[in-house]
């Protein structure tokens, strides 16, 4: 983005905030109000999202220490659509913050979204935006007992099984599953194959570096 007019980028990011504080509820469009937008940059995304564009924003009130950072990061069509049809959302971006709010007890105050085309007139692309450091925690499992290691998972299960039931009809999750283990059975089928394949995956990824047909570099 160095070749662009940094003015015509402020103001063309100026009205995608605008764009953006318009999905929030109005309380959360005041407390935003007291920030100004100051810088943005690049970000890197993660495998799962190799393709796609995630932006992080500067956000300023004018105080020392008192700013935001914030993460726009681009949202296509879910992986479902061909199976479930399409989305009721015009807007990707807006569907991913409808089924966070859906499943998530308490949710990120800032989720929103916006439409933008990006220079050079290309097609509109949806996005979805967050504080970028939304304080999730996550356990160290190589620390844990197996004791420890039993009751994360039952954590973590119950906390996947409320999104469902939030999310979805939990009386009829609920008949599906019956009384019997044949879920729990399937589950831990699934759970031990998919930790064989990444295994297998890794061991190809591994060969493949010591055999010099690709390139890794640690500590980056």
């Amino acid at each position: 983005m160095k070749d662009l007019d940094p003015e015509v980028m402020r103001a063309r990011l100026g009205t995608l905030m605008q764009t953006y504080r318009k999905t929030l509820p109005s309380d959360r469009q005041h407390l935003l109000d007291h920030f100004t937008i100051t810088d943005i940059g690049h970000k890197v995304v993660g495998v799962g999202s190799v393709g796609t564009r995630a932006w992080v924003l500067l956000l300023e009130a004018g105080v020392e220490k008192d700013a935001l950072v914030m993460h726009a990061k681009q949202a296509g069509p879910s992986a479902l659509s061909g199976f479930a049809g399409e989305s009721q959302y015009h807007n990707e971006g807006q569907r991913v913050v409808a089924g966070q709010h859906l499943m998530q007890a308490s949710s990120d105050i800032f989720l929103g979204w916006f439409r933008a085309r990006p220079m050079g007139g290309a097609r509109y692309q949806d996005y979805y935006v967050r504080q970028l450091r939304d304080w999730k925690m996550s356990a160290v499992i190589e620390e844990m007992t197996p004791q420890s290691m039993q009751v994360y998972a039952r954590l973590c299960g119950w906390t996947l099984a409320r999104a469902h039931a939030r999310s979805g009809d939990r009386i009829a999750i609920s008949a599906y599953l019956g009384t019997s283990k044949t879920f729990d059975i399937a589950v831990t089928d699934f759970a031990e194959a998919y930790a064989g394949q990444t295994e297998r995956d890794h061991a190809a990824l591994a060969a493949a570096v010591a055999d010099g047909r690709v390139e890794a570099q640690s500590g980056v």
